[in-house]
């Protein structure tokens, strides 16, 4: 097999003995899982490593494989300068990699690299490989804001070029779990932080790849975690071969988690295809969602299936409700692919005709033309979720007393700029959340409340 064997570890600074000075002790298991699980890739003798690290250059939309034949760093920003990492890049598996995301038309390679200086996610694995094993070259890949499905493809062709190349490689999957388990610790407490802890433990330990997809991107967000793109990328690199999982320690001592497993291959396993099983569970979740969607999300939807699949706007059907010919709204229609916002644009106040051509031109706008996002491509539409909200006439408030984060939207004015934010968003728990957002839509100082409020309800349609 091309792909040896895989581990799952934190990177926590400290616990390198020059930076924790002492402070390490208190995640001895860690220390010693560490341990156990360099001397396992050792075992397996590896050409070449490849680290996945959430703290090497990341892009929104693109996947950053370092350039060059080599780099170095050192944990100087730690107050350990003297500690150093240096690693010999394997050029011709970067080359291989590269083609092959190309080929599936992923967004991954050597372009963009702002900083070649190793980062500490991908030094504190090697500094413990160094321990035991030193015969090996690198290839260090940097995390995006892309799918999960998008990261766990990036694995397959990880694997893929390993063996076009010949190589036997190791993956280590780098990544710090949640940041919100404890009040006293730096990044405070969110019950999701536990949650996030357990869940991701009992899927990485088992080696149960298949859910990693279901972790939703608003739950990962406000557990705070740090790896769980790297373990995606990871579970890719292993797809359709058999493993051995070790779940080896788990510990959350300062308040953020870190965990430890290891995974050995031992031959194939066609059964375990995640990414077909998943894409297929899309396709059905689709599906039924058309069976029941109504005529406001209908007409989103096939708006940009035909703009986008066929490059043209629709006409108005001539069965929708009457209100959609004949009122007016402002209306925002907003997309979700695999949990994540694709898009969102909308009218304050209507600017056409009816609410029907309002939709027409904002699925349109928010399909294609949300700066936020390149254009919606035609292999994303089975996977897109549509919500269309029809905003009622906005009331001018006097304070932020008047706000309700669940029922009332709010816009918020100076001078020439205006934000606005819908109700009942994910993510968004209160209103002085929903206020701040606003604001940073509109290029508004969050700390300037010389403003103008509004609040308005909306119809939302999913």
């Amino acid at each position: 097999m091309a792909v040896k064997g895989a581990v799952m570890v934190p990177h926590p600074p400290l616990i390198i003995p020059d930076v924790g000075r002492g402070q390490e002790k208190a995640i001895q298991a860690t220390i010693d899982a560490y341990h156990e699980a360099a001397k396992k890739i050792a075992s397996w003798k590896p050409d070449t490593v490849v680290v996945l690290s959430p703290h090497s250059i990341m892009y929104a939309d693109y996947f950053h494989i370092s350039p060059g034949t080599g780099a170095r760093g050192d944990f100087g920003q730690f107050r350990a300068p003297q500690v150093k990492i240096q690693v010999q890049y394997d050029t011709e598996l970067v080359e291989a990699l590269s083609q092959e995301a190309e080929a599936r038309e992923i967004p991954a390679g050597t372009m963009g690299e702002r900083d070649s200086r190793l980062d500490h996610a991908t030094m504190i694995p090697l500094w413990f490989l160094n321990h035991y094993y030193t015969d090996y070259k690198t290839v260090r890949i940097g995390l995006s804001g892309l799918p999960l499905s998008q990261h766990y493809m990036l694995g397959q062709c990880i694997q893929k070029a390993a063996e076009l190349c010949g190589r036997n490689i190791v993956v280590i999957g780098s990544g710090d779990l949640s940041h919100k388990l404890k009040e006293d610790g730096p990044y405070g407490f969110q019950k999701e932080g536990p949650e996030y802890d357990s869940r991701i433990m009992e899927v990485m330990g088992a080696a149960a790849f298949d859910q990693l997809f279901d972790f939703t991107e608003e739950f990962c967000d406000k557990a705070a975690e740090c790896g769980h793109r790297s373990f995606v990328i990871m579970a890719g690199t292993l797809d359709r071969l058999a493993v051995k999982a070790e779940k080896l320690s788990h510990e959350g001592t300062f308040g953020v988690g870190y965990g430890v497993c290891t995974y050995e291959v031992e031959g194939r396993a066609p059964e375990r295809d995640f990414l077909r099983q998943y894409e297929e569970k899309i396709a059905d979740e689709a599906k039924r969602r058309k069976e029941f969607e109504d005529a406001y999300v209908r007409l989103a939807r096939q708006t940009i299936e035909t703009y986008v699949g066929e490059r043209k706007q629709i006409s108005i059907p001539k069965d929708l409700p009457e209100e959609m010919y004949e009122s007016r709204a402002g209306v925002f229609v907003s997309l979700k692919e695999e949990g994540r916002l694709r898009g969102c644009i909308g009218t304050i106040a209507p600017v056409q005709k009816n609410i029907a051509e309002e939709i027409i031109a904002n699925a349109i706008s928010a399909s294609t033309k949300d700066p936020r996002f390149h254009p919606v491509q035609p292999d994303e539409l089975d996977k897109l979720v549509y919500s269309v909200d029809v905003l009622g006439t906005p009331e001018a408030i006097t304070s932020p007393d008047e706000l309700d984060v669940k029922r009332y939207g709010v816009i918020i004015t100076k001078g020439r700029k205006r934000g606005l934010l819908l109700p009942n968003l994910d993510g968004v728990d209160t209103v002085e959340d929903q206020i701040t957002i606003a604001k940073q839509k509109a290029g508004i100082s969050t700390y300037d409340d010389d403003v103008q409020l509004e609040r308005f309800e909306v119809v939302r349609h999913f």
